[in-house]
């Protein structure tokens, strides 16, 4: 819609997660680099948290795309509210196995041969559980005990937990000492800095081939990075329905105002008895400026609850993802028993 007005490629600011996007932050850099050091040891966990919509599902993707898929059998899960059998049918079934009738026994089995013929093949497998603070202990202690595998010296599975600041939480209960044993480089990925927010959002449009049209006010910058507290996903929300209303607007300068007036239309879809002008004063406040050439007086924005509302929207946005995700996996298990794919053709995905 307002990609030809302003000559874009494509919309620069969607909220799904795309590695094409990727975005080097210092946070996001150092997120990584954690990531390759654990691909390099080949065994343990390695833990990633930040908050919803911080990037870290961007970061994995960015990173399968640049495995050498020649040495590395990649798999993930995002589907984690689940007990532990299914569990490790859930890790048999992303790694290709056809095991949807076994018995835990068999399931154990199949995987233990599984992760050995990758050794022989001098591969290593890797497994990446997305949203991981919703994982049940039982279903941690699991994926522990997969950890144990190992064909003499060598570990046969290594894991990756990408997850909500809650895992954190988690993982420093007493029933988790023996996993915490096994982590071997964990990391918080923050928000983006001032100036990181202004470089974010220039990267993004660059990627689509932005021209400077439309143009941005310097100071609209540092007020998306107060309103979003720095969060990817948060920047984009804004972002995209910023340059939606320039559109509209048939408006090729940005400026303050504008981010105010999206921000206040994020604000009232609050709830219909919440308004911009009965909102209660806050110490946070952004004040958008002089009054305009009519006398109005200058909005006043309460961008906690703006930020609240986004957050919001992020969660609806996973939960989605998440429902999206589960259907297509049961799709797989409904699939007739002479289309599932034989043991012996089964690969690492």
């Amino acid at each position: 819609m307002y990609e030809s007005f302003y000559g874009l490629s494509s919309k620069p600011f969607l909220l799904s997660p795309d590695p094409n996007f990727y975005f080097g932050s210092k946070q996001h850099s150092r997120a990584r680099a954690y990531l390759e050091y654990g691909i390099s040891c080949n065994e343990g966990f390695v833990i990633v948290t930040g908050e919803i919509g911080a990037g870290k599902t961007t970061i994995v993707r960015s990173l399968f795309e640049q495995l050498d898929r020649a040495k590395v059998v990649a798999a993930q899960l995002v589907s984690t509210q689940l007990d532990a059998d299914d569990m490790l049918r859930a890790v048999a079934t992303a790694f290709g196995l056809n095991v949807r009738t076994a018995d835990k026994a068999s399931l154990l089995s199949s995987l233990e041969a599984f992760l050995c013929q990758v050794a022989v093949d001098r591969k290593r497998a890797l497994l990446v559980v997305d949203e991981a603070q919703n994982l049940t202990p039982r279903a941690v202690e699991e994926l522990r005990m997969l950890s144990n595998f190992q064909l003499g010296e060598q570990a046969l599975l290594q894991s990756f937990l990408i997850g909500q600041p809650e895992l954190r939480t988690m993982l420093q209960s007493a029933h988790m000492e023996q996993l915490r044993q096994r982590v071997i480089a964990s990391f918080h990925l923050g928000p983006l800095d001032k100036a990181e927010t202004a470089a974010y959002i220039e990267h993004r449009l660059n990627h689509v081939g932005w021209k400077g049209d439309p143009q941005f006010d310097a100071a609209c910058f540092e007020l998306i990075h107060t309103l979003t507290d720095g969060i990817p996903r948060r920047i984009n929300t804004l972002c995209n329905r910023l340059l939606l209303a320039g559109f509209l607007g048939e408006r090729h300068l940005l400026g303050v105002a504008d981010v105010q007036a999206i921000a206040g239309e994020i604000r009232d879809e609050m709830g219909p008895n919440t308004t911009l002008s009965n909102a209660p004063p806050v110490t946070d406040a952004v004040d958008a400026g002089p009054a305009t050439k009519g006398g109005t007086a200058p909005v006043r924005l309460d961008s906690a609850a703006v930020r609240t509302q986004l957050k919001r929207i992020e969660e609806r946005l996973d939960r989605l993802d998440k429902s999206v995700a589960t259907a297509v996996e049961l799709l797989g298990k409904l699939q007739p028993a002479d289309q599932a794919s034989s043991p012996d053709t089964a690969e690492g995905r």
